[in-house]
């Protein structure tokens, strides 16, 4: 009889139907039953299963937080380490890009709809205690959310073409317009000019000065969904957009709007944003491999590694104390730290 022995989890977190790896030795998968696994607790569903290697969807219900990951083998048990579940901390959305923190840590959330719906509330604002309160109304179909370097909201309607400022009580005004289908935004900092950068689903990359005046910038493959966009520390610009092909890539974009492939190896790359240390996360929503990736600074040309698992994400945002959330269609959720 093999022995079993457990060496370790991965990714680090997850959030409920993500699927986590344990790795080991001495898996019984030739008997009646398979191995039974518990996070927290909890049963979880084994997926894939060898002698070396198990599979699992994170349960539902799991509070936040580390939570040990155990596994009964034949007539061993032992114990693969922890996994930090993300907790729900904002549902009832509808978000289809990032969503964004302001400088006092508060979250804010889109209800975007089908096309051309008129929803109650467009954005909603989360407190960092976790508190959802109403922000603001009238936006059709908002879609990508950036904060300005004074402070202030900006966020895109891809129905109607037009990038919103919105000011402290909600309200909003036309700040740029005739934007196509405008979805992602990303805005250079105050000291390279403050320039905003907004994503055509068509192909075309706006930039925007401070009057609201947009020119076009450079443009990529049309994309089926939105794109998505993140200014880095080194200048340049970052965007994933899917499209139709069975791999999409991650452009870095230069000040001078040359267009270079980072990275060709994700399925459907969405969301994407830099943590406090400057290095990028990437979401991928291809199914068998989605979750929150983080680019290797060492390499960029690297393979990246899967930080967190979670089906069905569209949008990542750091705060500024290190905190994590990542959104998936409907449910914002949170780590306090990233991993």
């Amino acid at each position: 009889m093999s022995l079993l022995r457990l060496t370790g989890t991965h990714p680090p977190a997850a959030i409920e139907g993500g699927r986590v790896t344990i790795d080991g030795t001495g898996f019984v998968i030739n008997g009646s039953q398979l191995p039974a696994v518990t996070i927290g607790g909890v049963g979880a569903r084994v997926v894939f299963a060898s002698s070396t290697q198990l599979a699992v969807i994170v349960p539902a219900g799991l509070e936040g937080g580390h939570h040990p990951v155990r596994v009964a083998s034949g007539a061993s048990t032992g114990e693969a380490g922890f996994v930090s579940i993300a907790a729900s901390f904002a549902t009832g959305l509808h978000q289809v890009d990032n969503p964004v923190f302001d400088r006092d840590g508060n979250l804010y959330v889109t209800y975007s709809g089908t096309r051309g719906q008129q929803v109650p509330v467009s954005i909603f604002r989360v407190r960092p205690n976790g508190t959802r309160e109403t922000f603001s109304s009238g936006i059709v179909n908002p879609t990508s959310m950036a904060v300005g370097p004074g402070g202030g909201l900006y966020v895109s309607s891809r129905f109607e073409g037009v990038v919103y400022r919105v000011a402290p009580d909600g309200s909003v005004e036309p700040f740029a317009s005739d934007l196509g289908v405008a979805c992602g935004l990303a805005f250079a900092p105050e000291a390279e000019g403050g320039t905003l950068f907004v994503g055509d689903r068509s192909g075309t990359i706006f930039k925007v000065d401070r009057s609201g005046r947009a020119t076009m910038f450079t443009s990529l493959p049309a994309s089926v969904a939105a794109f998505h966009l993140a200014y880095g520390p080194d200048g340049a610009l970052y965007v994933t957009g899917p499209t139709l092909s069975p791999y999409d890539a991650l452009y870095r974009i230069a000040t001078d709007g040359t267009v270079t492939k980072q990275y060709e190896g994700f399925g459907r790359p969405q969301g994407l944003a830099f943590d406090a240390q400057g290095t990028l996360h990437v979401v991928e929503a291809l199914a068998g491999t989605s979750g929150l990736y983080r680019m290797r600074p060492e390499n960029e040309s690297g393979e990246p590694d899967l930080v967190l698992a979670g089906a069905g994400l569209v949008g990542v945002a750091f705060d500024r104390a290190g905190g994590l959330v990542v959104a998936s269609n409907d449910t914002a959720y949170r780590l306090p730290r990233a991993t």
